[in-house]
């Protein structure tokens, strides 16, 4: 398995494992993200053809519970349910902690929700440190 930048002819696959993601995203959305200078698409080949996870990473003023600004944030990480469990993840991962090095990122922080077990695990195994929780709310006006 091989960790690489994205390409523009993993776009196909990169929509599907995005979408599987998060469904209610749009192609602006998308769009989007594809337009950001300050982000990258990393995506892990596999084998013998396709992709089987990507992770994407951008810069945030701040986020919670890093001291530099800007920090590097894992905005979305994903592996297909049968490849997970085999390090297909922690490369991901090792590739966006490469990406912001060589940016001179010192942090990088990222989110799970709180229902999102398998996710927070996840982090801590990669080193992650646990900040904070908390409930958002909204309402309408």
């Amino acid at each position: 398995m091989r960790v690489r930048l994205y390409q523009p002819s993993d776009d196909p696959e990169w929509r599907r494992m995005r979408t599987a993601l998060w469904p209610d995203q749009t192609a602006a959305d998308m769009a989007a993200w594809r337009s950001r200078a300050d982000a990258a698409t990393l995506v892990a080949e596999r084998e013998p053809a396709g992709l089987c996870g990507f992770a994407e990473v951008g810069a945030r003023a701040f986020a919670d519970g890093c001291d530099s600004s800007p920090v590097a944030y894992l905005e979305g990480w994903w592996v297909d349910p049968d490849r997970r469990g085999q390090g297909v993840g922690a490369a991901l991962v090792r590739a966006v902690e490469t990406w912001a090095r060589q940016r001179g990122y010192r942090e990088l922080g990222s989110d799970a929700l709180l229902d999102n077990l398998v996710s927070q695990r996840a982090h801590l195994r990669l080193g992650f440190s646990e900040v904070e929780r908390a409930v958002r709310y909204r309402k309408a006006l």
